[in-house]
């Protein structure tokens, strides 16, 4: 099916008419996606069908809230169906100036990196490089309870190691020091010195900790650093032309591109993301302005989130990596898609398993660094992708604005207001 263009190409809106099946297995899509073995969504007897006449009206409205309330600089939302793609753009790039973000904006994308790392990791338990069943001890002697840590455990969030990024010390230099350049495995010896939260498979923790390790155990495997690793087995096979992973001291992004801020320090958000109600009211007025934190050296989250892309890169990756097409073989691809859930028509996070999430029908990963938020989801039942990139890591209240702007648009899709 054809995509249909804007007539302004630099703000990027398009205007298209499409009815997206959120439930239903009917049509090629489903049928395609049916075929890629155990695990897979099943088909409904009956379809909840939203009809969408203009994707503008039913976007917009939940953008524009969102960036209010949650007081967003910038963002750009995609959305991609089988029989169109909508775009978009909106606010400025810089505080303070009338510098709009156009949907070929490059943005930090955070932890969607972490299902690129996850990928490349079952492309090694593909070719027996690796087994998901290894314990991390096989390739590190310096881990606590390495002899009971597994691959799986450390893609599934599952290990119980300390994540250093919760590390005061951590973060005091990344407000005080923000050019530092860090080596992966200065990472490591924080994240490793901290006490663990539980022994390993016990319980879901989100770590980054987790995946810096599988940074540094692909790279032994492979011989080479992570960005070159990705880009030959990520970016390259994709075609992903705007999508990189930034050399150690690197703190640009290419042109164009906006910058990046944050509410309060990083050791202020250690504690709480939320300001005071005061704060929060004379940040939605416009009064307190969040800090720009754009050149913080990416180094300090590596391969758990230092990817640069667009919009359209990141959708054509999220469908790809949800479909399996160009990435694994199938039953690796079978086995990622059976270690999460999907819900129809519930759109609150569920199941995390093998370096990505479900969201209600959609399967993807979302990412917040200082600076930056994004969201990523695909639904294989309805082919339909939803990618949404912001300048503002937290809202003053709190709140990631990427995700909530997502989830708003997948209810509106969900119920066909």
């Amino acid at each position: 099916m054809p995509t249909f263009e804007a007539s302004n190409a630099r703000r990027g809106t398009a205007l298209v008419a499409v009815t997206l099946l959120l439930v239903s297995c009917a049509g090629s899509a489903g049928a395609d996606y049916a075929a890629s073995g155990p695990g897979t969504p099943t088909a409904t007897t009956s379809s909840t069908v939203a009809q969408a006449t203009d994707l503008t009206a039913i976007v917009d409205p939940v953008v524009q809230t969102t960036m209010s309330q949650l007081a967003v600089p910038g963002a750009v939302v995609y959305v991609r169906t089988p029989g169109a793609t909508w775009q978009n753009a909106y606010g400025t790039r810089t505080v303070g100036r009338e510098d709009l973000v156009t949907v070929e904006d490059h943005f930090r994308v955070g932890s969607i990196t972490k299902t690129m790392v996850g990928t490349v990791v079952l492309q090694l338990v593909e070719s027996g490089a690796l087994s998901l069943t290894d314990v991390v001890s096989k390739y590190r002697s310096d881990v606590p309870n390495g002899d009971a840590i597994t691959i799986a455990d450390l893609l599934d969030m599952r290990s119980g190691l300390y994540s250093y990024t919760e590390d005061s010390y951590f973060n005091t230099v990344l407000d005080t020091n923000p050019s530092r350049v860090w080596d992966p495995e200065e990472l490591l010896a924080i994240g490793l010195a901290g006490t663990p939260y539980s022994p390993p498979d016990q319980e879901f923790r989100y770590t980054n900790t987790n995946t810096v390790l599988l940074g540094t155990i692909v790279e032994s495997i492979l011989g080479d650093d992570i960005g070159t690793v990705l880009t030959q087995k990520i970016f390259e096979p994709l075609g992903l032309h705007h999508t990189s992973f930034p050399e150690p001291g690197d703190a640009s992004l290419p042109e164009p591109s906006p910058h990046g801020y944050l509410f309060g320090t990083n050791s202020s958000a250690r504690v709480s993301v939320k300001l005071s109600s005061s704060d929060v009211e004379s940040a939605r007025k416009g009064t307190l302005l969040p800090n720009d934190v754009t050149d913080l050296d990416p180094s300090w989250i590596w391969a758990a989130g230092g990817a640069i892309s667009t919009a359209a890169d990141i959708a054509t990756y999220g469908r790809a990596l949800v479909r399996g097409e160009g990435l694994l073989g199938l039953d690796s691809q079978s086995r990622r898609r059976a270690s999460v859930t999907v819900e129809s028509a519930d759109p609150s996070p569920g199941d995390y398993g093998l370096a990505w999430q479900a969201y209600g029908p959609l399967i993807g990963h979302d990412g917040a660094i200082p600076g930056f938020q994004s969201f990523m989801g695909h639904d294989p039942i309805s082919d339909t992708t939803i990618v949404v990139l912001c300048t503002l890591r937290d809202g003053p209240a709190g709140g990631r604005p990427a995700n909530e702007i997502a989830m708003g648009i997948l209810q509106q899709l969900i119920r066909g207001d």
